[in-house]
Protein backbone atom coordinates (compact mmCIF):
# COMPACT_ATOMS: atom_id res chain seq x y z
CA UNK A 1 0.00 0.00 0.00
CA UNK A 2 1.48 3.35 -1.06
CA UNK A 3 1.71 5.72 1.86
CA UNK A 4 3.88 8.51 0.49
CA UNK A 5 6.52 9.33 -2.13
CA UNK A 6 7.92 5.96 -3.12
CA UNK A 7 7.60 4.61 0.41
CA UNK A 8 5.54 1.61 1.37
CA UNK A 9 4.34 0.62 4.83
CA UNK A 10 2.77 -2.83 5.02
CA UNK A 11 3.48 -3.56 8.68
CA UNK A 12 4.41 -1.82 11.90
CA UNK A 13 6.85 -2.83 14.62
CA UNK A 14 5.68 -2.31 18.20
CA UNK A 15 8.82 -1.70 20.24
CA UNK A 16 7.28 -0.26 23.40
CA UNK A 17 8.96 -1.52 26.58
CA UNK A 18 11.44 -3.51 24.45
CA UNK A 19 14.23 -2.07 26.60
CA UNK A 20 12.74 -3.83 29.61
CA UNK A 21 12.52 -7.58 28.81
CA UNK A 22 11.95 -8.50 32.46
CA UNK A 23 9.05 -6.03 32.64
CA UNK A 24 7.59 -7.46 29.43
CA UNK A 25 7.66 -10.96 30.93
CA UNK A 26 5.98 -9.70 34.10
CA UNK A 27 3.30 -7.84 32.08
CA UNK A 28 2.73 -10.93 29.92
CA UNK A 29 1.89 -13.03 32.98
CA UNK A 30 -0.10 -10.22 34.61
CA UNK A 31 -2.17 -9.45 31.49
CA UNK A 32 -2.83 -13.15 30.89
CA UNK A 33 -4.13 -13.58 34.44
CA UNK A 34 -6.28 -10.46 34.16
CA UNK A 35 -7.72 -11.59 30.82
CA UNK A 36 -8.65 -14.96 32.33
CA UNK A 37 -10.51 -13.03 35.05
CA UNK A 38 -12.10 -10.50 32.67
CA UNK A 39 -13.82 -13.01 30.36
CA UNK A 40 -15.75 -15.13 32.91
CA UNK A 41 -16.34 -12.18 35.25
CA UNK A 42 -17.98 -9.93 32.68
CA UNK A 43 -19.72 -12.86 30.95
CA UNK A 44 -21.26 -13.95 34.25
CA UNK A 45 -22.57 -10.45 34.87
CA UNK A 46 -24.21 -10.40 31.42
CA UNK A 47 -25.78 -13.84 31.93
CA UNK A 48 -27.13 -13.01 35.39
CA UNK A 49 -28.59 -9.64 34.35
CA UNK A 50 -30.16 -11.25 31.27
CA UNK A 51 -31.82 -14.27 32.85
CA UNK A 52 -32.77 -12.86 36.26
CA UNK A 53 -36.02 -10.95 35.70
CA UNK A 54 -35.46 -8.97 38.92
CA UNK A 55 -32.42 -7.36 37.28
CA UNK A 56 -34.26 -6.13 34.18
CA UNK A 57 -33.68 -2.52 35.20
CA UNK A 58 -31.83 0.36 33.51
CA UNK A 59 -28.88 0.04 35.91
CA UNK A 60 -28.22 -3.61 35.06
CA UNK A 61 -28.94 -2.99 31.39
CA UNK A 62 -26.13 -0.41 31.35
CA UNK A 63 -23.91 -2.74 33.38
CA UNK A 64 -24.52 -5.48 30.81
CA UNK A 65 -23.51 -3.07 28.04
CA UNK A 66 -20.39 -2.12 29.98
CA UNK A 67 -19.45 -5.76 30.50
CA UNK A 68 -19.97 -6.61 26.82
CA UNK A 69 -17.88 -3.56 25.89
CA UNK A 70 -15.07 -4.64 28.22
CA UNK A 71 -15.05 -8.17 26.75
CA UNK A 72 -14.77 -6.78 23.20
CA UNK A 73 -12.20 -4.16 24.19
CA UNK A 74 -9.86 -6.56 25.95
CA UNK A 75 -10.29 -9.28 23.32
CA UNK A 76 -9.14 -6.85 20.64
CA UNK A 77 -6.08 -5.66 22.55
CA UNK A 78 -4.83 -8.23 25.08
CA UNK A 79 -4.25 -11.30 22.81
CA UNK A 80 -2.20 -9.26 20.25
CA UNK A 81 -0.39 -7.63 23.17
CA UNK A 82 0.54 -11.04 24.60
CA UNK A 83 1.88 -12.10 21.19
CA UNK A 84 3.94 -8.90 20.96
CA UNK A 85 5.40 -9.49 24.43
CA UNK A 86 6.62 -12.99 23.46
CA UNK A 87 7.51 -12.31 19.81
CA UNK A 88 11.02 -11.50 18.64
CA UNK A 89 10.03 -9.29 15.69
CA UNK A 90 7.01 -7.69 17.39
CA UNK A 91 5.28 -6.81 14.12
CA UNK A 92 1.65 -6.21 13.16
CA UNK A 93 0.21 -5.75 9.68
CA UNK A 94 -1.02 -2.37 8.46
CA UNK A 95 -4.63 -3.61 8.34
CA UNK A 96 -4.29 -5.32 11.72
CA UNK A 97 -2.98 -2.11 13.24
CA UNK A 98 -5.86 -0.09 11.77
CA UNK A 99 -8.43 -2.61 13.03
CA UNK A 100 -6.91 -2.64 16.51
CA UNK A 101 -6.97 1.15 16.63
CA UNK A 102 -10.54 1.55 15.37
CA UNK A 103 -11.87 -1.06 17.83
CA UNK A 104 -9.97 0.16 20.89
CA UNK A 105 -10.67 3.84 20.21
CA UNK A 106 -14.33 3.16 19.44
CA UNK A 107 -14.96 1.09 22.55
CA UNK A 108 -13.00 3.50 24.74
CA UNK A 109 -15.06 6.42 23.42
CA UNK A 110 -18.27 4.48 23.99
CA UNK A 111 -17.31 3.74 27.59
CA UNK A 112 -16.78 7.46 28.26
CA UNK A 113 -20.37 8.21 27.24
CA UNK A 114 -21.79 5.10 28.86
CA UNK A 115 -20.31 6.01 32.25
CA UNK A 116 -21.96 9.44 32.01
CA UNK A 117 -25.29 7.81 31.10
CA UNK A 118 -24.97 5.51 34.12
CA UNK A 119 -24.33 8.53 36.37
CA UNK A 120 -27.52 10.16 35.08
CA UNK A 121 -29.43 6.94 35.74
CA UNK A 122 -28.20 6.85 39.35
CA UNK A 123 -29.00 10.54 39.74
CA UNK A 124 -32.61 10.04 38.66
CA UNK A 125 -32.96 6.91 40.83
CA UNK A 126 -31.83 8.69 43.99
CA UNK A 127 -33.10 12.22 43.42
CA UNK A 128 -36.48 11.26 41.91
CA UNK A 129 -37.21 7.70 43.11
CA UNK A 130 -40.99 7.95 42.65
CA UNK A 131 -40.71 9.20 39.06
CA UNK A 132 -37.74 6.96 38.21
CA UNK A 133 -39.75 4.24 36.34
CA UNK A 134 -41.47 6.94 34.27
CA UNK A 135 -38.35 8.96 33.44
CA UNK A 136 -36.04 6.00 32.79
CA UNK A 137 -38.46 4.01 30.68
CA UNK A 138 -37.27 1.25 28.36
CA UNK A 139 -37.38 3.38 25.22
CA UNK A 140 -35.20 6.06 26.80
CA UNK A 141 -32.49 3.85 28.31
CA UNK A 142 -32.21 1.67 25.20
CA UNK A 143 -31.81 4.80 23.06
CA UNK A 144 -29.22 6.22 25.48
CA UNK A 145 -27.15 3.03 25.27
CA UNK A 146 -27.51 2.85 21.48
CA UNK A 147 -26.37 6.44 20.99
CA UNK A 148 -23.38 5.81 23.25
CA UNK A 149 -22.27 3.05 20.88
CA UNK A 150 -23.05 5.06 17.74
CA UNK A 151 -21.19 8.20 18.81
CA UNK A 152 -18.20 6.22 20.08
CA UNK A 153 -17.90 4.18 16.88
CA UNK A 154 -18.31 7.23 14.60
CA UNK A 155 -15.57 9.08 16.47
CA UNK A 156 -13.26 6.09 16.16
CA UNK A 157 -13.97 5.58 12.46
CA UNK A 158 -13.33 9.23 11.60
CA UNK A 159 -10.09 9.50 13.58
CA UNK A 160 -8.73 6.16 12.36
CA UNK A 161 -9.43 6.87 8.68
CA UNK A 162 -7.94 10.37 8.88
CA UNK A 163 -4.82 8.91 10.50
CA UNK A 164 -4.25 5.86 8.30
CA UNK A 165 -4.65 7.71 4.96
CA UNK A 166 -1.77 10.05 5.77
CA UNK A 167 1.78 9.27 4.56
CA UNK A 168 4.13 7.51 6.97
CA UNK A 169 7.09 7.82 4.54
CA UNK A 170 8.56 4.52 5.63
CA UNK A 171 8.27 5.23 9.37
CA UNK A 172 6.88 2.00 10.79
CA UNK A 173 8.42 1.66 14.27
CA UNK A 174 5.79 2.42 16.91
CA UNK A 175 7.14 3.28 20.35
CA UNK A 176 4.21 1.63 22.08
CA UNK A 177 2.83 -1.82 22.91
CA UNK A 178 -0.39 -1.31 20.91
CA UNK A 179 -1.50 0.61 17.83
CA UNK A 180 -2.51 3.64 19.86
CA UNK A 181 -3.50 6.73 17.87
CA UNK A 182 -1.10 9.11 19.65
CA UNK A 183 1.81 6.78 18.85
CA UNK A 184 0.74 6.51 15.19
CA UNK A 185 0.48 10.28 14.75
CA UNK A 186 4.16 10.63 15.72
CA UNK A 187 5.14 8.59 12.64
CA UNK A 188 3.29 10.70 10.07
CA UNK A 189 5.52 12.87 7.89
CA UNK A 190 2.91 15.40 6.78
CA UNK A 191 0.80 18.08 8.45
CA UNK A 192 -1.45 16.63 11.16
CA UNK A 193 -3.18 19.88 12.17
CA UNK A 194 -6.62 18.54 11.20
CA UNK A 195 -6.02 15.33 13.15
CA UNK A 196 -4.96 17.23 16.26
CA UNK A 197 -7.95 19.57 15.95
CA UNK A 198 -10.43 16.68 15.62
CA UNK A 199 -8.79 14.82 18.49
CA UNK A 200 -8.98 17.93 20.68
CA UNK A 201 -12.68 18.35 19.91
CA UNK A 202 -13.28 14.64 20.54
CA UNK A 203 -11.44 14.84 23.88
CA UNK A 204 -13.67 17.72 24.96
CA UNK A 205 -16.88 16.03 23.78
CA UNK A 206 -16.06 12.50 24.96
CA UNK A 207 -13.88 13.11 28.02
CA UNK A 208 -14.38 16.57 29.49
CA UNK A 209 -18.14 16.99 28.95
CA UNK A 210 -19.11 13.48 30.19
CA UNK A 211 -16.85 13.93 33.22
CA UNK A 212 -18.49 17.30 33.92
CA UNK A 213 -21.94 15.70 33.64
CA UNK A 214 -20.86 12.93 36.02
CA UNK A 215 -19.61 15.54 38.50
CA UNK A 216 -22.90 17.48 38.32
CA UNK A 217 -24.89 14.25 38.72
CA UNK A 218 -22.96 13.34 41.86
CA UNK A 219 -23.44 16.81 43.33
CA UNK A 220 -27.21 16.24 43.10
CA UNK A 221 -26.81 12.67 44.35
CA UNK A 222 -24.77 13.73 47.37
CA UNK A 223 -27.20 16.50 48.28
CA UNK A 224 -30.11 14.02 48.07
CA UNK A 225 -28.28 11.42 50.17
CA UNK A 226 -27.54 13.97 52.89
CA UNK A 227 -31.25 14.79 53.10
CA UNK A 228 -32.15 11.15 53.85
CA UNK A 229 -33.07 10.87 57.51
CA UNK A 230 -32.15 7.26 58.29
CA UNK A 231 -28.52 6.11 58.36
CA UNK A 232 -29.56 2.83 56.71
CA UNK A 233 -31.19 4.73 53.86
CA UNK A 234 -28.10 6.88 53.33
CA UNK A 235 -25.90 3.76 53.34
CA UNK A 236 -28.10 2.00 50.80
CA UNK A 237 -28.23 5.02 48.49
CA UNK A 238 -24.49 5.54 48.66
CA UNK A 239 -23.74 1.85 48.02
CA UNK A 240 -25.61 1.99 44.69
CA UNK A 241 -23.28 4.77 43.51
CA UNK A 242 -19.93 3.94 45.10
CA UNK A 243 -19.12 1.15 42.61
CA UNK A 244 -19.86 3.34 39.61
CA UNK A 245 -17.85 6.21 41.09
CA UNK A 246 -14.86 3.90 41.65
CA UNK A 247 -14.89 2.80 38.00
CA UNK A 248 -15.23 6.44 36.86
CA UNK A 249 -12.17 7.49 38.89
CA UNK A 250 -10.06 4.59 37.58
CA UNK A 251 -11.10 4.99 33.94
CA UNK A 252 -11.19 8.76 33.59
CA UNK A 253 -8.09 9.29 35.71
CA UNK A 254 -5.88 7.26 33.38
CA UNK A 255 -7.65 8.40 30.19
CA UNK A 256 -7.28 12.09 31.07
CA UNK A 257 -3.61 11.53 31.87
CA UNK A 258 -3.04 9.94 28.46
CA UNK A 259 -5.05 12.26 26.22
CA UNK A 260 -5.17 15.65 27.96
CA UNK A 261 -1.60 16.07 29.17
CA UNK A 262 1.02 17.99 27.12
CA UNK A 263 2.39 15.74 24.38
CA UNK A 264 6.06 14.86 24.16
CA UNK A 265 7.90 13.38 21.21
CA UNK A 266 9.06 10.32 23.15
CA UNK A 267 6.76 7.79 24.77
CA UNK A 268 7.65 7.03 28.39
CA UNK A 269 7.32 3.56 29.87
CA UNK A 270 5.02 5.06 32.51
CA UNK A 271 2.63 6.21 29.76
CA UNK A 272 2.33 2.68 28.39
CA UNK A 273 1.80 1.16 31.82
CA UNK A 274 -0.83 3.77 32.70
CA UNK A 275 -2.48 2.97 29.37
CA UNK A 276 -2.81 -0.61 30.59
CA UNK A 277 -4.75 0.60 33.62
CA UNK A 278 -7.77 1.66 31.58
CA UNK A 279 -7.23 -0.99 28.93
CA UNK A 280 -6.85 -4.02 31.21
CA UNK A 281 -7.20 -3.20 34.92
CA UNK A 282 -10.51 -1.32 34.72
CA UNK A 283 -12.31 -4.04 32.68
CA UNK A 284 -11.12 -6.62 35.22
CA UNK A 285 -12.34 -4.58 38.20
CA UNK A 286 -15.76 -3.66 36.72
CA UNK A 287 -17.55 -6.95 37.53
CA UNK A 288 -15.71 -7.30 40.84
CA UNK A 289 -16.69 -3.80 41.97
Amino acid sequence: MKMGNDSTVTKFFLVGLSKYPELQLFLFVLCLIMYVIILPGNSLLIVISTFDSRLHTPMYFFLGNLSFLDICYTSSSIPPMLVIFKSERKSISFIGCALQMVVSLGLGSTECILLAVMAYDRCVAICNPLRYPIIMNRVLYVHMAAWSWIIGCLNSLVQTVLTMVLPFCGNNVIDHITCEILALLKLICSDITINVLIMTVANIVLLVIPLLLIFISYVFILSSILRINSAEGRKKAFSTCSAHLTVVILFYGSALFMYMKPKSKDTKASDEIIGLSYGVVTPMLNPII
